[in-house]
């Protein structure tokens, strides 16, 4: 009896599984099925604009236009790129472009600034990280593509591109006027002691270049006697992800995890870890994020979070953490496509969410009292001092770090970690 009752049992198992893989292979017939209608349905339409459309349209014009609106129904970040775009796209990772010098994204529905990229253009005329741009050259952005929005904006050097922009922190719409220029990104725009060993470091961008010219400013100052760093990546919009992981590394033993990527198919996850021979793991940092920090400086930033390798301080960052895939096509086009999202060592997801920094500290200027030095009340020297008074912070070529809000809680902390150090 028990025998016969196995048996049965097994025999129930089977019945089981063979229902259960023929529902399996029928919802993939289902699927495939509906593929087929659809692919039929876009057949259709597409014959039908051919012969019917008032003007003649070339099959490539329909099929691009197809594929540019596919891809830009996933997200603002994926698009389909023709020859001409995808070659500007490779021309832009090599480091210059012409443009206004702005990055921008679609946040919730809206054309919204990134960062401006510094001594550029748009960072000169005045444009903010988190501006809104209601209109280009008179013409509202409602709806628009990204792919779309870049082109209007991108055009011959020398012209002038008009921007409507909406700054919701102050409540006001502004109008900007600027010139386009050939942008020519320079990664590292600042590399000194500050005062006491307190070594400083703006990183502005993740290119080709950027470890090699990285790996030059820290052998600097390790030179000139840095005994602690502030990496300042305020307005860094990113770049490209393994050259992010390069840099990060400088900082984070061999072999551990500095980002994790989470894709549709767990196949498809992938761990980047330390390589760096020679990492510095012996000094204090301070890493400085704010709202202009996306991507490759979020990584950055949350993977010294994780481990407590540094402080990181400023202000909440942007919180763009999808990685795109360029997927060159056979007629020199290109798809670039979201195929996953990062998460820090630790598996917060950077995505929507951004980096809390440990420590937080608004944007702004600290005005230092100066004693006014008795003069000779000449004429020259009164223009001298109006003159040196009314220039522009991007004409002034030394660091005034004192007056920058954060940069000078950074180097308090630091100084205060050593004297908590040493005691």
């Amino acid at each position: 009896m028990r025998r016969k009752n196995i048996v049965f049992g097994v025999i129930l198992g089977i019945a089981a599984a063979a229902v259960f893989s023929f529902a399996l292979s029928a919802t993939d017939k289902k699927e495939k099925d509906d593929l087929y209608r659809q692919v039929n349905l876009f057949s259709d339409t597409l014959g039908i604009v051919q012969s019917e459309y008032v003007d003649e349209a070339s099959s490539k014009d329909l099929i691009y236009g197809a594929l540019k609106g596919m891809l830009s129904s996933l997200d603002p970040h994926s698009q389909f790129m023709s020859p001409d775009e995808y070659n500007e796209l490779k021309v832009e990772t090599e480091g210059k472009f012409g443009g206004l010098g702005i990055e921008i994204t679609i946040r919730d529905g809206l054309l919204t600034i990134v960062t401006p990229l510094e001594d550029t253009p748009a960072w000169k005329a005045g444009i903010k990280a988190g501006d809104i741009i209601v209109k280009i050259n008179n013409e509202l952005t409602r709806e628009i593509a990204l792919p779309d929005a870049v082109k209007k904006m991108r055009g011959k050097v020398g012209e002038a591109v008009n921007l409507t922009i909406l700054r919701e922190s102050e409540k006001k719409i502004l109008e900007f006027k600027i010139v386009r220029e050939t942008i020519k990104i320079e990664d590292i725009k600042e590399a000194r002691i500050l005062e006491k060993g307190i070594g400083y470091i703006r990183l502005v961008e993740f290119r080709e270049e950027t470890p090699k010219d990285f790996s030059v400013a820290l052998n600097k100052l390790k030179k000139e006697g840095m005994t602690a760093l502030i990496l300042d990546l305020r307005n860094n919009p990113g770049g490209l992800l393994d050259i992010a992981v390069k840099v990060t590394g400088e900082f984070v033993e061999k072999g551990k995890t500095i980002v994790t990527t989470k894709s549709r198919k767990k196949t498809q996850d992938l761990e980047f870890a330390s390589d760096s021979a020679n990492p510095i793991t012996d000094i204090p940092m301070v890493v400085l994020i704010n709202e202009g920090s996306a991507s490759g400086s979020e990584i950055l930033a949350g993977a010294l979070q994780d481990y407590k390798r540094a402080i990181i301080v400023g202000t909440k960052s942007f919180g763009k953490g999808s990685v795109q895939t360029v997927i060159p096509l056979s007629d020199g086009s290109a798809l670039r496509l979201t195929t996953s999202r990062y998460l820090t060592p630790l598996g917060q997801e950077i995505h929507g969410k951004g980096v809390t920094p440990d420590i937080i500290v608004e944007d702004g200027n600290i005005e230092l009292a100066q004693k006014e030095e008795a003069g000779s009340g000449k004429p020259e020297e009164v223009f001298g001092k109006l003159e040196d008074k009314d220039k522009k912070p991007s004409e002034v070529k030394e660091l005034d770090y004192k007056s920058d809000n954060q940069i000078a809680r950074a180097v308090d902390i630091l100084k205060a970690l050593e004297v908590y150090t040493k005691k």
